[in-house]
C-alpha cells in the first residue's frame, strides 16, 4: 500500500456507479462477508446489497507458507465461515464435507480439528462458490472521502494501483496481519519470518553448517522445528525463547468463553482497565502458547537425543538473540542467556521468526480517515471506525479491533457472526437514510457528470 494522505475530495470527482460495499482485503473475514450478503440477497432480491472486494493476490489464498503436514486446526470446525451465523447455510464445513465426498470418512475421524490442508481446501471451496464480484490481483492505494457540494462526505473513493477508482457508501477492511520483526533482524533469504516458511525453505540456499535458528516460542514456533528436525535429519535446529519452556495454550472450555460471540458484547461495554485485565490473563488461550500434545512430542524427541547421546534439538530457553551477521554461506547468531549472561554465536543455514504478527496499520491507506494517534479502542460495537468530522460513510474493520472487541478480532473464531454484524449495521443504516432521501442520489443509481471510472476487471 502507498504511504498517501487522503482529504475529502469534492464533486469534480463525482462517481459513476456507487456500491453499498467495497471490501478491501479478501481473506477468510471478507470471503464470511461476501457469504452473508449473498444469502441477505438471495432472501430479499428486491432490496440487493451491492459489492465488490479486491484482493492484491492473483487468487484466494490462506497462510499457503505455513501449510505444513499434518498440522491441524486450533479451532473446532464449526467456527467455520457460516454456521454460528447460520446453521442452515450450504457454505458450511459440513457442506464441503458433503461435495467433497468425505461426510462420512471425517464423522468417523472423530475429531473437531481437520488438518490445515483441509481447512484451507474448504475456504478456497467457498471462494471458488460465492456469488460475488471478486477482483483479484487488484491492490488499493488509497480511500478519500467524497463530498458532494457543501454537505458532508457519504461516500469513498477507492484506487487501485492502476489508477481506477471505485465508489462506495461503505467501506470493510479485511487487510489482516502484518509480520513483528525484531529490531535487531535484517530479513533476506537466509532471515525470514515464519509467515511464508515454506517459500522461503524452498528459496534458501543449499544448507552449509546444517544448523538452524528458531526464534519464538507459540505454536508456530513449535511446529516450525518439528518440521526442520523432521525433515533435516542431519541438522541441528536451536529455539532460542525467552521463556524458561513452552507454555500449553489453554483450551478448557470455561477459557475457551473468551472466544464466544457473546462475550464481544460483554467485553465491548466493560470499562476499559477491565476490558484489558481480561484480556491480559486469557492470553495464554491464545498467545505464545503451544498445543499440549506439540510439547509432548517435541519433548519426547528432545529426551531420545539425550538417551542415545545424538543431540540435534536444543532449547535455549531464557535467552534472545542480541544480533545476526549475514556471510556469504551462513548467518552469524549471537544468543545470550538471561541465566547466566554468557553469549554464544552460532553459524547457521537459516533464521526463522516466529515472532507473532502486529495489526496492519491503517493510515497508509486511510490517510487522514485513520489518523495514526485515532484512538482505536473506540472502535464502535459494529466495528465501525469513529470518523472524522464531516465524514458519515462507513468504515468498517475486520481485524485490528482486539482492544475493544476481543481476542477474537484476529481469529476466525467469531469470522461468522462478525460478518453478520458488518452487514447488518450497513443495512440498519441504509434502512435511516435511504437512498434517494433529502435529494440524494440513488444508491445503486448514476450521477450525471462527465467522470465515469473503469475498474480491474482481474478476477
Amino acid at each position: 500500500m502507498t504511504d498517501r494522505s487522503s482529504t475529502p475530495s469534492d464533486e469534480s470527482e463525482a462517481p459513476g456507479e456507487v456500491l453499498d460495499i467495497v471490501g478491501i482485503g479478501f481473506g477468510p473475514a471478507n470471503l464470511a462477508l461476501s457469504i452473508a450478503i449473498e444469502e441477505h440477497n438471495a432472501a430479499a432480491s428486491e432490496s440487493p446489497v451491492r459489492a465488490r472486494f479486491f484482493e492484491k493476490q492473483p487468487s484466494f489464498s490462506w497462510h499457503p507458507g505455513m501449510l505444513l503436514e499434518g498440522a491441524t486446526m486450533q479451532i473446532a470446525f464449526p467456527k467455520d465461515l457460516v454456521t454460528f451465523r447460520n446453521p442452515t447455510s450450504s457454505y458450511s464445513f459440513f457442506s464441503y464435507l458433503h461435495d467433497r465426498g468425505r461426510l462420512v470418512d471425517f464423522v468417523n475421524h472423530q475429531t473437531f480439528f481437520p488438518t490445515r490442508h483441509e481447512f484451507q481446501d474448504y475456504l478456497q471451496w467457498a471462494a471458488g462458490r460465492v456469488d460475488a464480484d471478486i477482483r483479484y490481483g487488484t491492490e488499493i492505494t488509497g480511500v478519500d472521502a467524497v463530498r458532494e457540494g457543501a454537505g458532508n462526505a457519504e461516500l469513498f473513493a477507492v484506487r487501485t494501483a492502476s489508477g481506477d477508482v471505485v465508489h462506495a457508501r461503505n467501506i470493510v477492511l479485511g487487510i489482516g496481519l502484518r509480520a513483528r520483526i525484531p529490531e535487531w533482524a535484517a530479513e533476506s533469504a537466509r532471515c525470514f519470518h515464519n509467515h511464508q516458511f515454506l517459500f522461503h525453505l524452498a528459496e534458501m540456499p543449499a544448507p552449509v553448517h546444517q544448523r538452524f535458528v528458531v526464534v519464538g516460542a507459540g505454536q508456530s514456533a513449535a511446529e516450525v522445528v518439528q518440521y526442520l528436525h523432521s525433515n533435516y535429519p542431519g541438522a541441528e535446529v536451536h529455539n532460542v525463547f525467552n521463556r524458561f519452556g513452552y507454555s500449553p495454550a489453554d483450551d478448557s472450555p470455561y477459557a475457551n468463553r473468551i472466544f464466544d460471540p457473546g462475550t464481544v458484547d460483554e467485553l465491548h461495554a466493560a470499562p476499559h482497565a477491565e476490558r484489558e485485565r481480561l484480556l491480559e490473563l486469557h492470553r495464554s488461550t491464545n498467545y505464545s502458547v503451544v498445543d499440549p500434545d506439540l510439547i509432548a512430542e517435541i519433548y519426547a524427541t528432545e529426551y531420545r537425543e539425550r538417551v542415545s547421546g545424538k543431540r540435534r534439538l536444543f532449547m535455549r530457553r531464557a535467552s534472545e538473540v542480541t544480533g545476526i551477521d549475514e556471510t556469504a554461506t551462513g548467518i552469524e547468531v549471537q544468543v545470550r542467556s538471561g541465566l547466566d549472561g554468557l553469549t554464544d554465536t552460532l553459524v547457521c543455514d537459516a533464521v526463522v521468526l516466529a515472532t507473532g504478527f502486529t495489526p496492519a496499520p491503517l493510515a497508509p491507506l486511510l490517510g487522514e480517515l485513520a489518523p495514526a494517534d485515532m484512538p482505536l479502542h473506540q472502535v464502535d460495537r459494529d466495528y465501525r471506525l469513529p470518523a472524522p468530522a464531516g465524514v458519515d460513510g462507513g468504515i468498517y474493520l475486520q481485524g485490528g479491533t482486539e482492544k475493544t472487541h476481543g481476542i477474537t478480532a484476529s481469529l476466525l473464531s467469531n469470522s461468522a457472526i462478525r460478518a453478520g454484524e458488518i452487514l447488518g449495521a450497513v443495512l440498519e443504516r441504509r434502512r435511516a437514510n435511504p437512498p434517494g432521501a433529502h435529494g440524494e442520489l440513488p444508491l445503486l443509481g448514476r450521477i450525471p457528470d462527465q467522470h465515469t471510472y473503469a475498474t480491474s476487471e482481474a478476477r
